[in-house]
Order: structure tokens, then C-alpha cells, then sequence
């Protein structure tokens, strides 16, 4: 039986893995329209436009919602986990990001709910069947990462660290950078990381905000290209 401690590192791992079928690799994020459209053509480029994301949007946005669904989530309070959900909800403007984030939370639900037995991980099945919640793909990795028995900051890590690779891999296969600067990309954006969780984990659900609208209309504008390797 595996030991209490070395458990959580080990579902940190497989959480933050590519291998982890969450479906967050077949989103670029509006990166496949701006590649097409010759806005973003080396890897400075790109490092630009992992920082916006990540400044602009995913801490002051999605991973305020993740950690309080997180924090819902460790007291048993569903309420506050539909509540995390309907505020992210409302407060992503771009419909296809909507989209695209519920399949991909259904997608991790399916998934975290045959790998692990949780009463919660039930209940959110049926409010997904019955509409009462959109199925964010951050809420409901929020409370994986409970369920896995993760703390909140190794959940808040395991988010942004698939998050920032999946866009790193998103980019290799647009031929912006090799595999070797994508390792170094990681690297250096780790300071942006871990500013990224302490930020969010000072906010409140009515404080969030993004503000990245060249990015915005990117992904508006995927929908329209006459051909795409990515869902957004």
C-alpha cells in the first residue's frame, strides 16, 4: 500500500501529466490564429503570450474560481462549488472559451470519476446531467485535486503547469519552437507560476477580472480559419 505522503506526490504527477486525458490538449487558446495570421512568429513571441494568459486571464480568472472550488470542495460544500462554476461562467465572455472549458471539465469529470471513488465526484456527475452546474474544467479540477488528496497550492500548480505545457506543446506542433525551447520556456516562466498562485489565492470570486483582448478575438476568429490542428 502506498504510504500518506509519497500518495498526493504521486497524484500531483499524474495530474500535471500530458498523459492525464483532461482534454486541455486540444485547445491552443487562440495561439493557432495568431501562428496563421503571422502575429506571433518566434519563441519571444510566444513567451509574450504565455505571460499575458497567464497575468491577464488564468490567475485572475480561472484559478481564483479553481481555488475556491478547491476550498468548497474541502468542507463538503457543493454550494460553493456551483457557485465557483457560475461566476467563472459568467465572467468568461468568449463563447467558444465556454465551451470548449465545459467539454473539457466533463471530459476530466469522466475521467477523475473512474480512476477515483468520491461521493462529491457523484454528485457533480448528476448536476452535470441535470444542468445544474456548466462543468468548468477549473472547478472540477479543483476538486479532483481535493479528491487526489492534493493540497490546494500542489492543485494550483498541477493546473498551471499542464496548463502552460499543453500551450508549449500546442506551440511545438505549430512550429514556433523545438522541444528544447519549450523545456527552457518552462523554466523560465516559473517565477510567473508561482506569482500566479499566490495572486489568485488572495482574490475573492467578485474580484475577478481579464483583460486580454487581442487574445480574445484570436480565439473568435479560430472558428473561421480555413484549416485548424486545435478545438480553440
Amino acid at each position: 500500500m502506498i504510504g500518506s505522503a509519497i500518495a498526493p506526490q504521486l497524484a500531483l504527477m499524474q495530474l500535471s501529466d500530458s498523459f492525464f486525458p483532461s482534454g486541455s490538449f486540444t485547445l491552443s487558446h487562440g495561439l493557432e490564429s495568431l501562428v496563421q495570421e503571422k502575429q506571433l512568429t518566434s519563441s519571444e513571441d510566444l513567451q509574450t503570450f504565455l505571460k499575458l494568459l497567464l497575468r491577464n486571464k488564468v490567475a485572475v480568472t480561472d484559478t481564483v474560481a479553481l481555488i475556491h472550488a478547491y476550498r468548497g470542495s474541502a468542507i463538503d460544500d457543493l454550494d460553493a462549488v456551483r457557485l465557483a462554476d457560475a461566476q467563472l461562467f459568467a465572467q468568461t465572455l468568449v463563447e467558444k472559451t465556454r465551451e470548449t472549458q465545459r467539454k473539457s471539465g466533463r471530459a476530466l469529470l469522466m475521467v477523475a470519476s473512474s480512476t477515483w471513488q468520491d461521493v462529491q465526484l457523484n454528485s457533480l456527475n448528476e448536476d452535470a446531467t441535470t444542468g445544474k452546474i456548466h462543468c468548468l474544467h477549473p472547478i472540477i479540477f479543483g476538486v479532483v485535486g481535493r479528491v487526489a488528496m492534493l493540497s490546494e497550492q500542489h492543485t494550483v500548480l498541477a493546473f498551471l503547469h499542464s496548463f502552460i505545457t499543453g500551450l508549449l506543446g500546442a506551440a511545438i506542433r505549430l512550429s514556433i519552437v523545438g522541444h528544447i525551447q519549450a523545456q527552457q520556456i518552462l523554466l523560465q516562466l516559473a517565477p510567473e507560476i508561482e506569482k500566479a498562485y499566490h495572486t489568485a489565492a488572495s482574490m475573492n470570486l467578485n474580484q475577478m477580472w481579464s483583460c486580454t483582448p487581442a487574445i480574445d478575438i484570436a480565439q473568435m476568429r479560430h472558428q473561421r480559419l480555413t484549416h485548424r490542428l486545435f478545438a480553440s
